[in-house]
């Protein structure tokens, strides 16, 4: 039963994760690109994609979680240090996925939807105005994004690090 947790746990560590970590880590740049040329729809599509790539895949990392727990109490490892850790890691990455990066996903494609709506931020309406205040604090939500993003990625490196090497493991890892 040990090797079934064990696959399942890898399988959707690679299927829920992998997404997640590639989707978050593209929408910056394409969020730059969507604010250097307001008003395109492409861009704007392409971020709504990206966006809903990372919470649909991010509420099914939880079974990577799931799987996870079932494999280490097969093998009898709960109390390691390097599974509490790699526990830990996971679930500083999970706050910075809820709390940090998709809503700031969310609030970046309202702020590019209104320019768009806005008429690509340009003219002398109110609503061009307010699109083009949006677009000036997109700018560094993208720089947010970009940093949140890599923080959650080496934070999902390092716990495949750990589920790797297993610190003081009998396997001669």
């Amino acid at each position: 039963m040990t090797k079934l947790f064990l696959i399942l746990h890898v399988l959707a560590a690679i299927m829920a994760v992998g997404p997640v970590a590639v989707a978050a880590s593209m929408f910056p740049p394409v969020l730059r690109g969507a604010l250097a040329g307001p008003g395109e729809a492409a861009p704007v599509t392409t971020l709504r994609t990206l966006h809903r790539i990372c919470r649909v895949y991010a509420g099914v990392g939880i079974a990577v979680v799931i799987f996870g727990f079932a494999t280490a109490s097969s093998m009898g490892v709960l109390d390691s240090a390097w599974l509490i850790t790699s526990i830990a890691l996971t679930f500083i990455a999970a706050v910075i996925l809820i709390v940090l990066v998709l809503p700031r996903q969310e609030s970046a494609l309202e702020a590019v939807a209104a320019v768009g709506a806005a008429g690509g931020g340009t003219g002398g309406t109110e609503e061009a105005t307010a699109a083009q205040g949006a677009v000036r604090l997109d700018a560094r939500t993208s720089v947010q994004l970009a940093m949140f993003t890599g923080i959650f990625n080496v934070l999902w490196a390092t716990v495949t690090i750990l589920m790797i090497v297993r610190p003081g493991s009998t396997t001669g890892g």
